[in-house]
């Protein structure tokens, strides 16, 4: 990759990128009961220890250089399988071609992976042989 980014300044312009991350949700009436109206020589009002959301939701997101290209919440309980993962290709690669016309139809676009199992699977091998608007 070194030597491609030395070869052509742009790049790193065409690369997408993504993982998974475990997110934890927030509760905004938490936030929206805690404040209060005080007259400004009034103390503060006293503020319990927040803790960390009981909701966590598996978000998997691809950006580039200009931002966010797509992103997905699992539903509850979903782990990243290969099934899984081809589905959210699937939503990336009609992404690209809404999000970023110009690299879809130059086809330039090229995707960054980890070699998680579920994302270095034959099923998904199969999927990039297959759907040759992957680069």
């Amino acid at each position: 990759m070194l030597e491609c980014v030395e070869s052509d300044s742009n790049f790193l312009n065409n690369v997408i990128t993504g993982d998974e991350s475990w997110v934890y949700g927030k509760d905004p009436e938490t936030k929206a009961q805690s404040s209060q109206w005080k007259h400004s020589s009034s103390p503060g009002p006293k503020k319990t220890r927040q803790v960390r959301s009981k909701v966590k939701v598996l978000l998997t997101v691809f950006l580039d250089s200009r931002g966010v290209v797509h992103h997905k919440y699992a539903p509850q309980g979903q782990n990243v399988t290969k099934e899984y993962y081809e589905g959210v290709l699937c939503r990336l690669r009609n992404a690209v071609r809404c999000k970023r016309p110009d690299l879809w139809a130059a086809e330039t676009w090229q995707l960054h992976r980890d070699n998680a199992p579920a994302h270095s699977s034959h099923l998904i091998q199969s999927f990039f042989w297959l759907n040759t608007t992957f680069p």
